[in-house]
């Protein structure tokens, strides 16, 4: 008999079958009536169920005696009469039972009832405590930055309290860059605040188009593909891809970020991860795989937690070695590194071998958004099939507008880049000289090594409250138990009185605190790079004379000029030039 028919047909006309869930009439049809309280009748709980209907009873009643599998009844609802039913085709039932009582029905059974229900809320309660308990629990502080006076900002007691922010990713500080901010202005004024809709539904504009443009171009690949952030650029990117290259395999760097963790795992491919920087055990794993199955070699140029940089070029020599393609996230270092701000890659020439570029619009370019960067065939592929950009309600026109200024002004200037570069040197050589443990890196981050969670935590809110200084604690997950760090970044805007006032606050901290210094990591074996016995003194990846960009830039006080804070530094990076 035909159940599924019998209940699309009775949906439009039987009270009982309206009033109650799917899932409710699905656990019904896989019992037996003798299990459901009430039921008298015999065989599947379901047609139980309808017997007590007095239409649909009837009606099952003579279907079973003609044994086909035809539904056709004269049978009459108490109210209205009722159509015959063709077995080939359904017509319309308009029965409706304007006295219908619900006491005429039997109360749909509740199942799997327990004397106690699940405690939700208790359940949050212990994954939060557990949260507490191994210190990983996440706390936000209430940071508004200035414009006008960055890098201050002010904390939630208003402007009365400000503090110096020295954790942010706005690299270089474009958020706040006059260019950006009235790009953004003028296009807010003309399209609004909203991008109205999907990509394919009112959200796709000439903005952009040219963003995409702007994106090609500074990566020099033929195509891109903006989306609402890196974090989805990287999961829609490699789960998409992944999942439609036959038996493909990923291969993973360990400490490669969440965004592109996430992405792996949902596209159920195969993985095989690789320890940090271990080029002689990717080959290892890339030996193990039929030379001919689709391979994909996943990592980073920056990984922001510990400063390291990717091995860029050897993962290149494998990919071809074993005919895997590249996917390089370049979130840390877009806007950073290379002539023109295009990422490490750019930086060590071999941008043009890389397949699959992704980076953020979020960090050293101000605004916020992301991207990938390849062959027109990968990106439309991706333009096609990833939900999370077909899905997704795209970046409003004023994001759109800032990001296309900043990446046109970083790609013409190299000041801001610079003298980034320059107070990263800096901070990392005054740390160094009072055994305050860096861990060791050629980038631009500046990670404090602390050690314990708990010691991280207090020695933040302490730089906070007590110095007037923001520099978040990062602990487990994002890094491993026993490496619990402070994670330092310089900006174009920390001048000499701010490095100063830090590090002689960090100084008073470890002595107050006597917390271990890299001789003391040394003694204990190492920790982190910090005071390993096998570790080398590591040079910064930006040679200094790379640095030196100004002699060919006649108007260098007229680029620092449209920003306040870079007026007085743009000639002391000029003249500090000339020294190395």
């Amino acid at each position: 008999m035909d159940f599924q028919r019998i209940i699309k047909l009775a949906k439009k006309s039987c009270p009982y079958i309206q009033s109650t869930s799917v899932s409710h009439l699905r656990n019904l049809s896989t019992l037996k009536a003798s299990e459901v309280p009430g039921l008298k009748t015999t065989g599947n709980a379901l047609i139980g169920m309808a017997r007590t209907c007095p239409v649909f009873g009837k009606a099952l009643n003579e279907s079973e005696k003609r044994d086909k599998k035809k539904f056709s009844s004269s049978a009459k609802c108490p109210h209205q009469a009722t159509p015959k039913l063709n077995a080939t085709v359904a017509p319309e039932i308009s029965v409706t039972c304007p006295k219908f009582s619900s006491n005429a029905y039997p109360t749909p059974v509740a199942f799997n009832n327990t004397s106690k229900s699940f405690d939700y809320e208790g359940f949050y309660e212990n994954e939060i405590n557990k949260k507490h308990q191994d210190k990983s629990y996440r706390y936000f502080n209430n940071i508004n930055r200035l414009a006008a006076e960055f890098p201050l900002a002010h904390t939630v007691k208003g402007l009365q309290d400000k503090v110096t922010v020295w954790c942010s990713n706005d690299y270089l500080g474009m958020s706040k860059h006059p260019e950006v901010v009235n790009a953004m202005k003028e296009t807010l004024d003309i399209y609004g605040a909203g991008a109205g809709g999907t990509r394919n539904i009112c959200g796709n504009a000439q903005l952009h188009l040219s963003l995409e443009k702007e994106v090609s171009l500074l990566h020099n690949k033929q195509s891109s593909l903006v989306f609402s952030s890196c974090f989805v650029a990287n999961d829609a990117t490699l789960s998409t891809l992944a999942s439609k290259l036959p038996n493909c395999v990923i291969f993973s760097d360990s400490s490669n970020h969440a965004s592109m963790i996430q992405g792996i795992r949902n596209s159920r491919a195969k993985k095989m991860i690789f320890r940090h920087n271990d080029i002689v055990h990717l080959e290892s794993l890339l030996k193990s795989v039929d030379i001919n199955v689709p391979k994909i070699i996943a990592f980073e140029s920056v990984y922001s937690m510990c400063g390291s940089v990717g091995c860029i070029k050897e993962i290149i020599a494998l990919a071809k070695k074993y005919k895997a393609i590249t996917f390089l996230d370049e979130v840390h270092a877009v806007g950073m590194y290379g002539k023109s701000g295009a990422g490490v890659a750019e930086y060590i020439d071999e941008m043009k071998d890389i397949d699959i570029i992704s980076g953020t619009l979020g960090k050293a370019y101000g605004v916020v958004g992301g991207y990938i960067s390849g062959s027109a065939g990968l990106v439309d592929m991706i333009r096609s099939y990833a939900p999370g950009f077909i899905f997704t309600t795209s970046l409003p026109p004023a994001i759109m507008a800032g990001a296309i200024t900043s990446i046109r002004h970083l790609r013409n200037s190299e000041v801001e880049r610079s003298m980034q570069q320059l107070h990263t040197r800096k901070l990392k050589d005054k740390l160094n000289l009072m055994g305050i443990p860096v861990v060791p890196n050629p980038s631009h981050i500046v990670p404090v090594l602390v050690g314990n969670a708990l010691e991280a935590k207090e020695i933040s809110d302490e730089l906070l409250n007590r110095f007037k200084i923001y520099v978040q604690s990062i602990n487990y997950p994002t890094v491993s138990v026993g490496e619990e760090r402070l994670r330092i970044t310089p900006t174009p805007g920390h001048d000499e009185v701010h490095m100063e006032k830090l590090v002689d606050s960090l100084e008073t901290i470890w002595r107050e605190r006597n917390l271990n210094r890299v001789e003391d990591w040394k003694v204990m074996g190492g920790r982190a790079g910090v005071g390993s016995p096998d570790s080398q003194p590591l040079d910064q990846l930006v040679k200094k004379e790379d640095l030196c960009f100004y002699e060919n830039v006649v108007n260098y006080k007229e680029i620092s000029s449209s920003s306040s804070v870079y007026s007085m530094e743009v000639e002391s990076v000029y003249n500090t030039c000339s020294v190395f």
